[in-house]
This record gives structure tokens, sequence and C-alpha cells, in this order.
């Protein structure tokens, strides 16, 4: 066989490269009016006429919030066997007691680190030595603005908590492979502690936390 019709051979049996290229998105909707349907000290309530690209018109209900912080709090004194601070209390919109990580509010102005120290020592009265971001996502963008920026907290050490007066959390140190087991049961119904121990469990197994 000749040397051209081996190059040619190789050729043809290499894959051809592709590039993915990024999809073009339609344009947005264009906001008509914009009216403060309710104001409460956590949060606003818009209501927003909006012109999609079609030329159709809708109306929106949009819940304005600051941003909330959760904190992943682990004491990793046994590297394989890592246990995570939990609180449980009642949540009314609920109906029912959860299992959750410790949240809150960041507050106009504070930076998330700040809120989520914070929020830590209110709630647990743990303080911790190295904190870490490990992601920002939004619970329902269908009509919440609100974000919520998960922070790992580790180098924990114990305090004395100062809960408002309209909390009564419950504390427990709970282990991580415990944690995990509730999740995989349907224990746990918390959408920021699913998120923020899963993703946590998956960052232990790559090694890169």
């Amino acid at each position: 066989m000749s040397t051209k019709k081996k190059s040619a051979k190789k050729k043809a049996a290499a894959p051809a490269a592709s590039k993915s290229k990024k999809p073009k998105l339609p344009p947005r909707a264009t906001v008509i009016s914009s009216k403060l349907s309710y104001k409460g000290p956590l949060f606003s309530v818009f209501t927003d006429k909006l012109r999609e690209p079609n030329g159709t018109t809708g109306i929106r209900d949009v819940i304005r919030h600051s941003g909330s912080v959760v904190i992943l709090a682990v004491d990793e004194t046994d590297a394989g066997a890592p246990v995570v601070i939990m609180e449980q209390q009642y949540r009314h919109a609920a109906g029912q007691y959860l299992w959750e990580l410790p949240a809150g509010r960041r507050e106009p102005g504070e930076t998330p680190l700040a809120a989520a120290k914070r929020e830590l020592i209110e709630e647990t009265g743990y303080r911790a030595k190295k904190w870490k971001k490990l992601v920002r996502y939004y619970a329902s963008p269908g009509f919440l603005g609100e974000w919520m920026e998960i922070w790992l907290a580790r180098g924990i050490s114990e305090g004395i908590a100062e809960p408002e007066a309209d909390e009564h959390i419950h504390i427990v140190r709970m282990p991580l492979s415990e944690l995990l087991q509730r999740i995989e049961a349907g224990k746990i119904m918390d959408g920021k502690t699913i998120i923020g121990a899963s993703l946590y469990a998956a960052l232990r197994r790559s090694a890169k936390i």
C-alpha cells in the first residue's frame, strides 16, 4: 500500500473534532410596569407586567429578598467520619419539624461571609476558623428572587447560641454518613440541606476539599 493511501486511511479513521456552540438564548421579556404590592420586614412582593418576545403580556408576582446564607459547619476531628452541625425546628409554612443546616437572611449591606459567621454564632453558638464558599443557587426562581449561598465552616469550636426570640432550635451533631442516609431515605425535606450535604460529600469523594 502506498504512503498516500495509508495517510488517507488514517485521516478517515480519526473522528472529526466537534465544536460545541453556545446556544443562542431568546430575548428577555420587557418590563412594562412594576408595582410594590407588599413590603414586610424580610421581603417585598412586586407585581410586574411583562411583554414577552412574541408580543403577549402577562403578570408576574415576584418576591424580592436580600439573599440568604447557609452554613455547613463540620467537625472533621475524625477525618474519616465528619460530623455536621444540624438544627431541628418547627416550620410554620411546612407545618412540621424539619432537619436543616443553620441558615439566615443577609442584612442589607452585609457581605455573605459576615452573615454566615453571624448566623452560625446566633443559631448554634459555634465558631469556625476556616470558611469556604461552596455554591450560590436560586431555590425557586419562578417567583422567588432570593439567592442562597452555602458556606463550608471548618475548624469549629462550641460556644453559646444567641437565637432570636421567635427561634426555638434544637442543635444536634449528626454524622455525615447518617445525614446522607436520611437524605436517601427521604427523611430530610429541606432543600438547602440536601444540596449542601450532597455537594460536600461529592467534593470529599473527589478529594477537592
